[in-house]
């Protein structure tokens, strides 16, 4: 396994391409960059937690493939128990980073890869699984951070993927041949893609024959050939080249340093495809993934709202009104709806069941009414927290200003709250709590692993409507 350490040595050596703001970024100083550091930082943490003792048991597993032990982020799921750990794990490292660390997408696509793939095979005969078995291999043993790539940019929303003007609109594969193949297009919203080794591509939907080239999956390294990736941005990022202060949390950034990846005839060998034109899959494919990822959030997202509870409280306390009991009622709210959300990740895990790998997957239809809170629920925090916070959360002045010799004075002696906490100190707490619950924070409980109407599709799919009509049917006396 790597340390924290060995990871972000271990990314300057890629031949990476990367944009941002017009500019290319000198691949082997990305890490170093300001607006890409933080992003960098959150990921080694969960490389450097799986050497505390503290939280050994929860970011170690023992390989079911060659009995060593490794990261829980290259794990494939064994039990009901694995995926309740997954959950464990998944609050404990937001609770010491307060944002995103990005590779849990990787570690879903891996599982639902692993379970899709092993069905596939037993219907066509294929050998995906024993490619992607091989390809695990590497990974466990190279502790690798692998970034999952689904969403396409889908252009016309209301036409097909062959249906499209432009045929890069959905990564498609372009051309065969007896040593690989060839796919071309663009993943977008890459959560963690720059500071990967390697990326998964997926499918974005379930298709039919006429889209058959649009469904492949398959490994591919962040640097091959052919790969751009543009960086997004983000609100108030300009800050990070400002004071510390101003960035609220300074060391690991805002959610996950999402970008544009483009792929323009990338080659990929046969070894590392793990599905090419079986287009009766790709729903079940998108389907898994989907439901890993929706699993995480009660788990990631409790624990970034432990946090915005702490930042809330600690202003209350900071400025004097945490006593009030409207303050006290609040906070106990927030508590009540983060726990809910920790409860339906727990729900979904501790419904699991064993699919036809031997591998576990979560309860689908839990998974979804979990993901399905975080889209409202989240915001409920967030708004009772700047509730509590105050305006400041929107007028507070720069650290500049609290360092200048001219004004610095009297920021000090202005914004200060309770006498015996030092203002900078009240500053820094408004700042985290004002990046924590506005702007892309936001937009990505909304959208990350799939909008609102996302779930609501899931439900219709896997509500069992017509048993509850019969229920009723037979509990009221009314004949079938």
């Amino acid at each position: 396994m790597k340390t924290g350490q060995e990871y972000k040595d271990s990314l300057r050596g890629r031949n990476i391409k990367v944009y941002f703001k017009g500019e290319l970024l000198d691949g082997n100083t990305l890490i170093d960059n300001p607006y890409i550091r933080g992003h960098v930082n959150s990921a080694a943490m969960t490389y450097e937690m799986a050497f505390d003792p503290k939280y050994e048991d929860l970011l170690t597993a023992t390989s079911h493939l060659t009995g060593k032990k490794i990261n829980r982020f290259t794990h494939i799921h064994q039990s009901v128990e694995d995926l309740l750990t997954k959950v464990r794990m998944l609050r404990a490292v937001s609770l010491n980073t307060g944002t995103c660390y990005q590779r849990c997408v990787g570690l879903d696509a891996v599982n639902a890869v692993y379970t899709t793939t092993f069905e596939m095979d037993q219907k066509f005969g294929t050998n995906y699984h024993e490619r992607l078995v091989d390809f695990l291999k590497q990974w466990q043993e190279n502790d690798w951070m692998v970034a999952g790539a689904m969403t396409d940019p889908k252009g016309d929303r209301s036409l097909r993927p062959s249906q499209q003007a432009d045929p890069d609109l959905f990564v498609h594969v372009t051309q065969k041949d007896d040593k690989g193949i060839y796919v071309s297009g663009a993943k977008a919203h890459m959560t963690g893609m720059v500071n990967s080794h390697w990326m998964i591509l997926m499918p974005t939907s379930g298709y039919g024959e006429e889209d058959k080239d649009y469904c492949v999956c398959c490994a591919v390294p962040v640097d091959a050939p052919g790969i751009i990736h543009i960086f997004g941005r983000q609100t108030n990022d300009g800050r990070k080249e400002e004071g510390e202060i101003d960035q609220g949390n300074a060391c690991y950034g805002v959610v996950g340093g999402e970008c544009l990846t483009v792929l323009e005839d990338v080659f990929v060998p046969w070894d590392k495809v793990f599905m090419c034109g079986e287009f009766q899959y790709s729903g079940m494919l998108v389907e898994r993934f989907a439901c890993y990822h929706r699993q995480n959030y009660g788990g990631c997202k409790g624990g970034v709202s432990d946090i915005v509870i702490g930042a809330a409280a600690t202003i209350a306390d900071m400025s004097g009104y945490s006593k009030a009991a409207h303050i006290k009622d609040k906070l106990n709210y927030m508590i009540h709806l983060t726990e809910t959300l920790y409860a339906c990740s727990v729900a979904c895990s501790a419904m699991g069941t064993k699919t036809a790998s031997g591998a576990y997957y979560v309860d689908p239809l839990l998974a979804n009414v979990g993901k399905h809170n975080v889209t409202q629920l989240i915001y409920d925090i967030d708004r009772i927290a700047q509730d509590i916070g105050g305006g400041l959360l929107a007028t507070l002045p720069s650290e500049a200003d609290l360092r200048s010799p001219e004004v610095g004075k009297y920021v000090e002696k202005f914004f200060k709250g309770v006498a015996s906490v030092p203002t900078e100190d009240r500053m820094r707490m408004v700042r985290l709590l004002e990046v924590m619950t506005g702007g892309v924070a936001l937009v990505e409980s909304m959208h990350g692993a799939g909008s609102p109407q996302a779930q609501r599709i899931m439900y219709s799919k896997l509500s069992n409507l017509e048993a509850k009509k019969a229920a009723a049917k037979k509990i009221a006396g009314v004949k079938p």
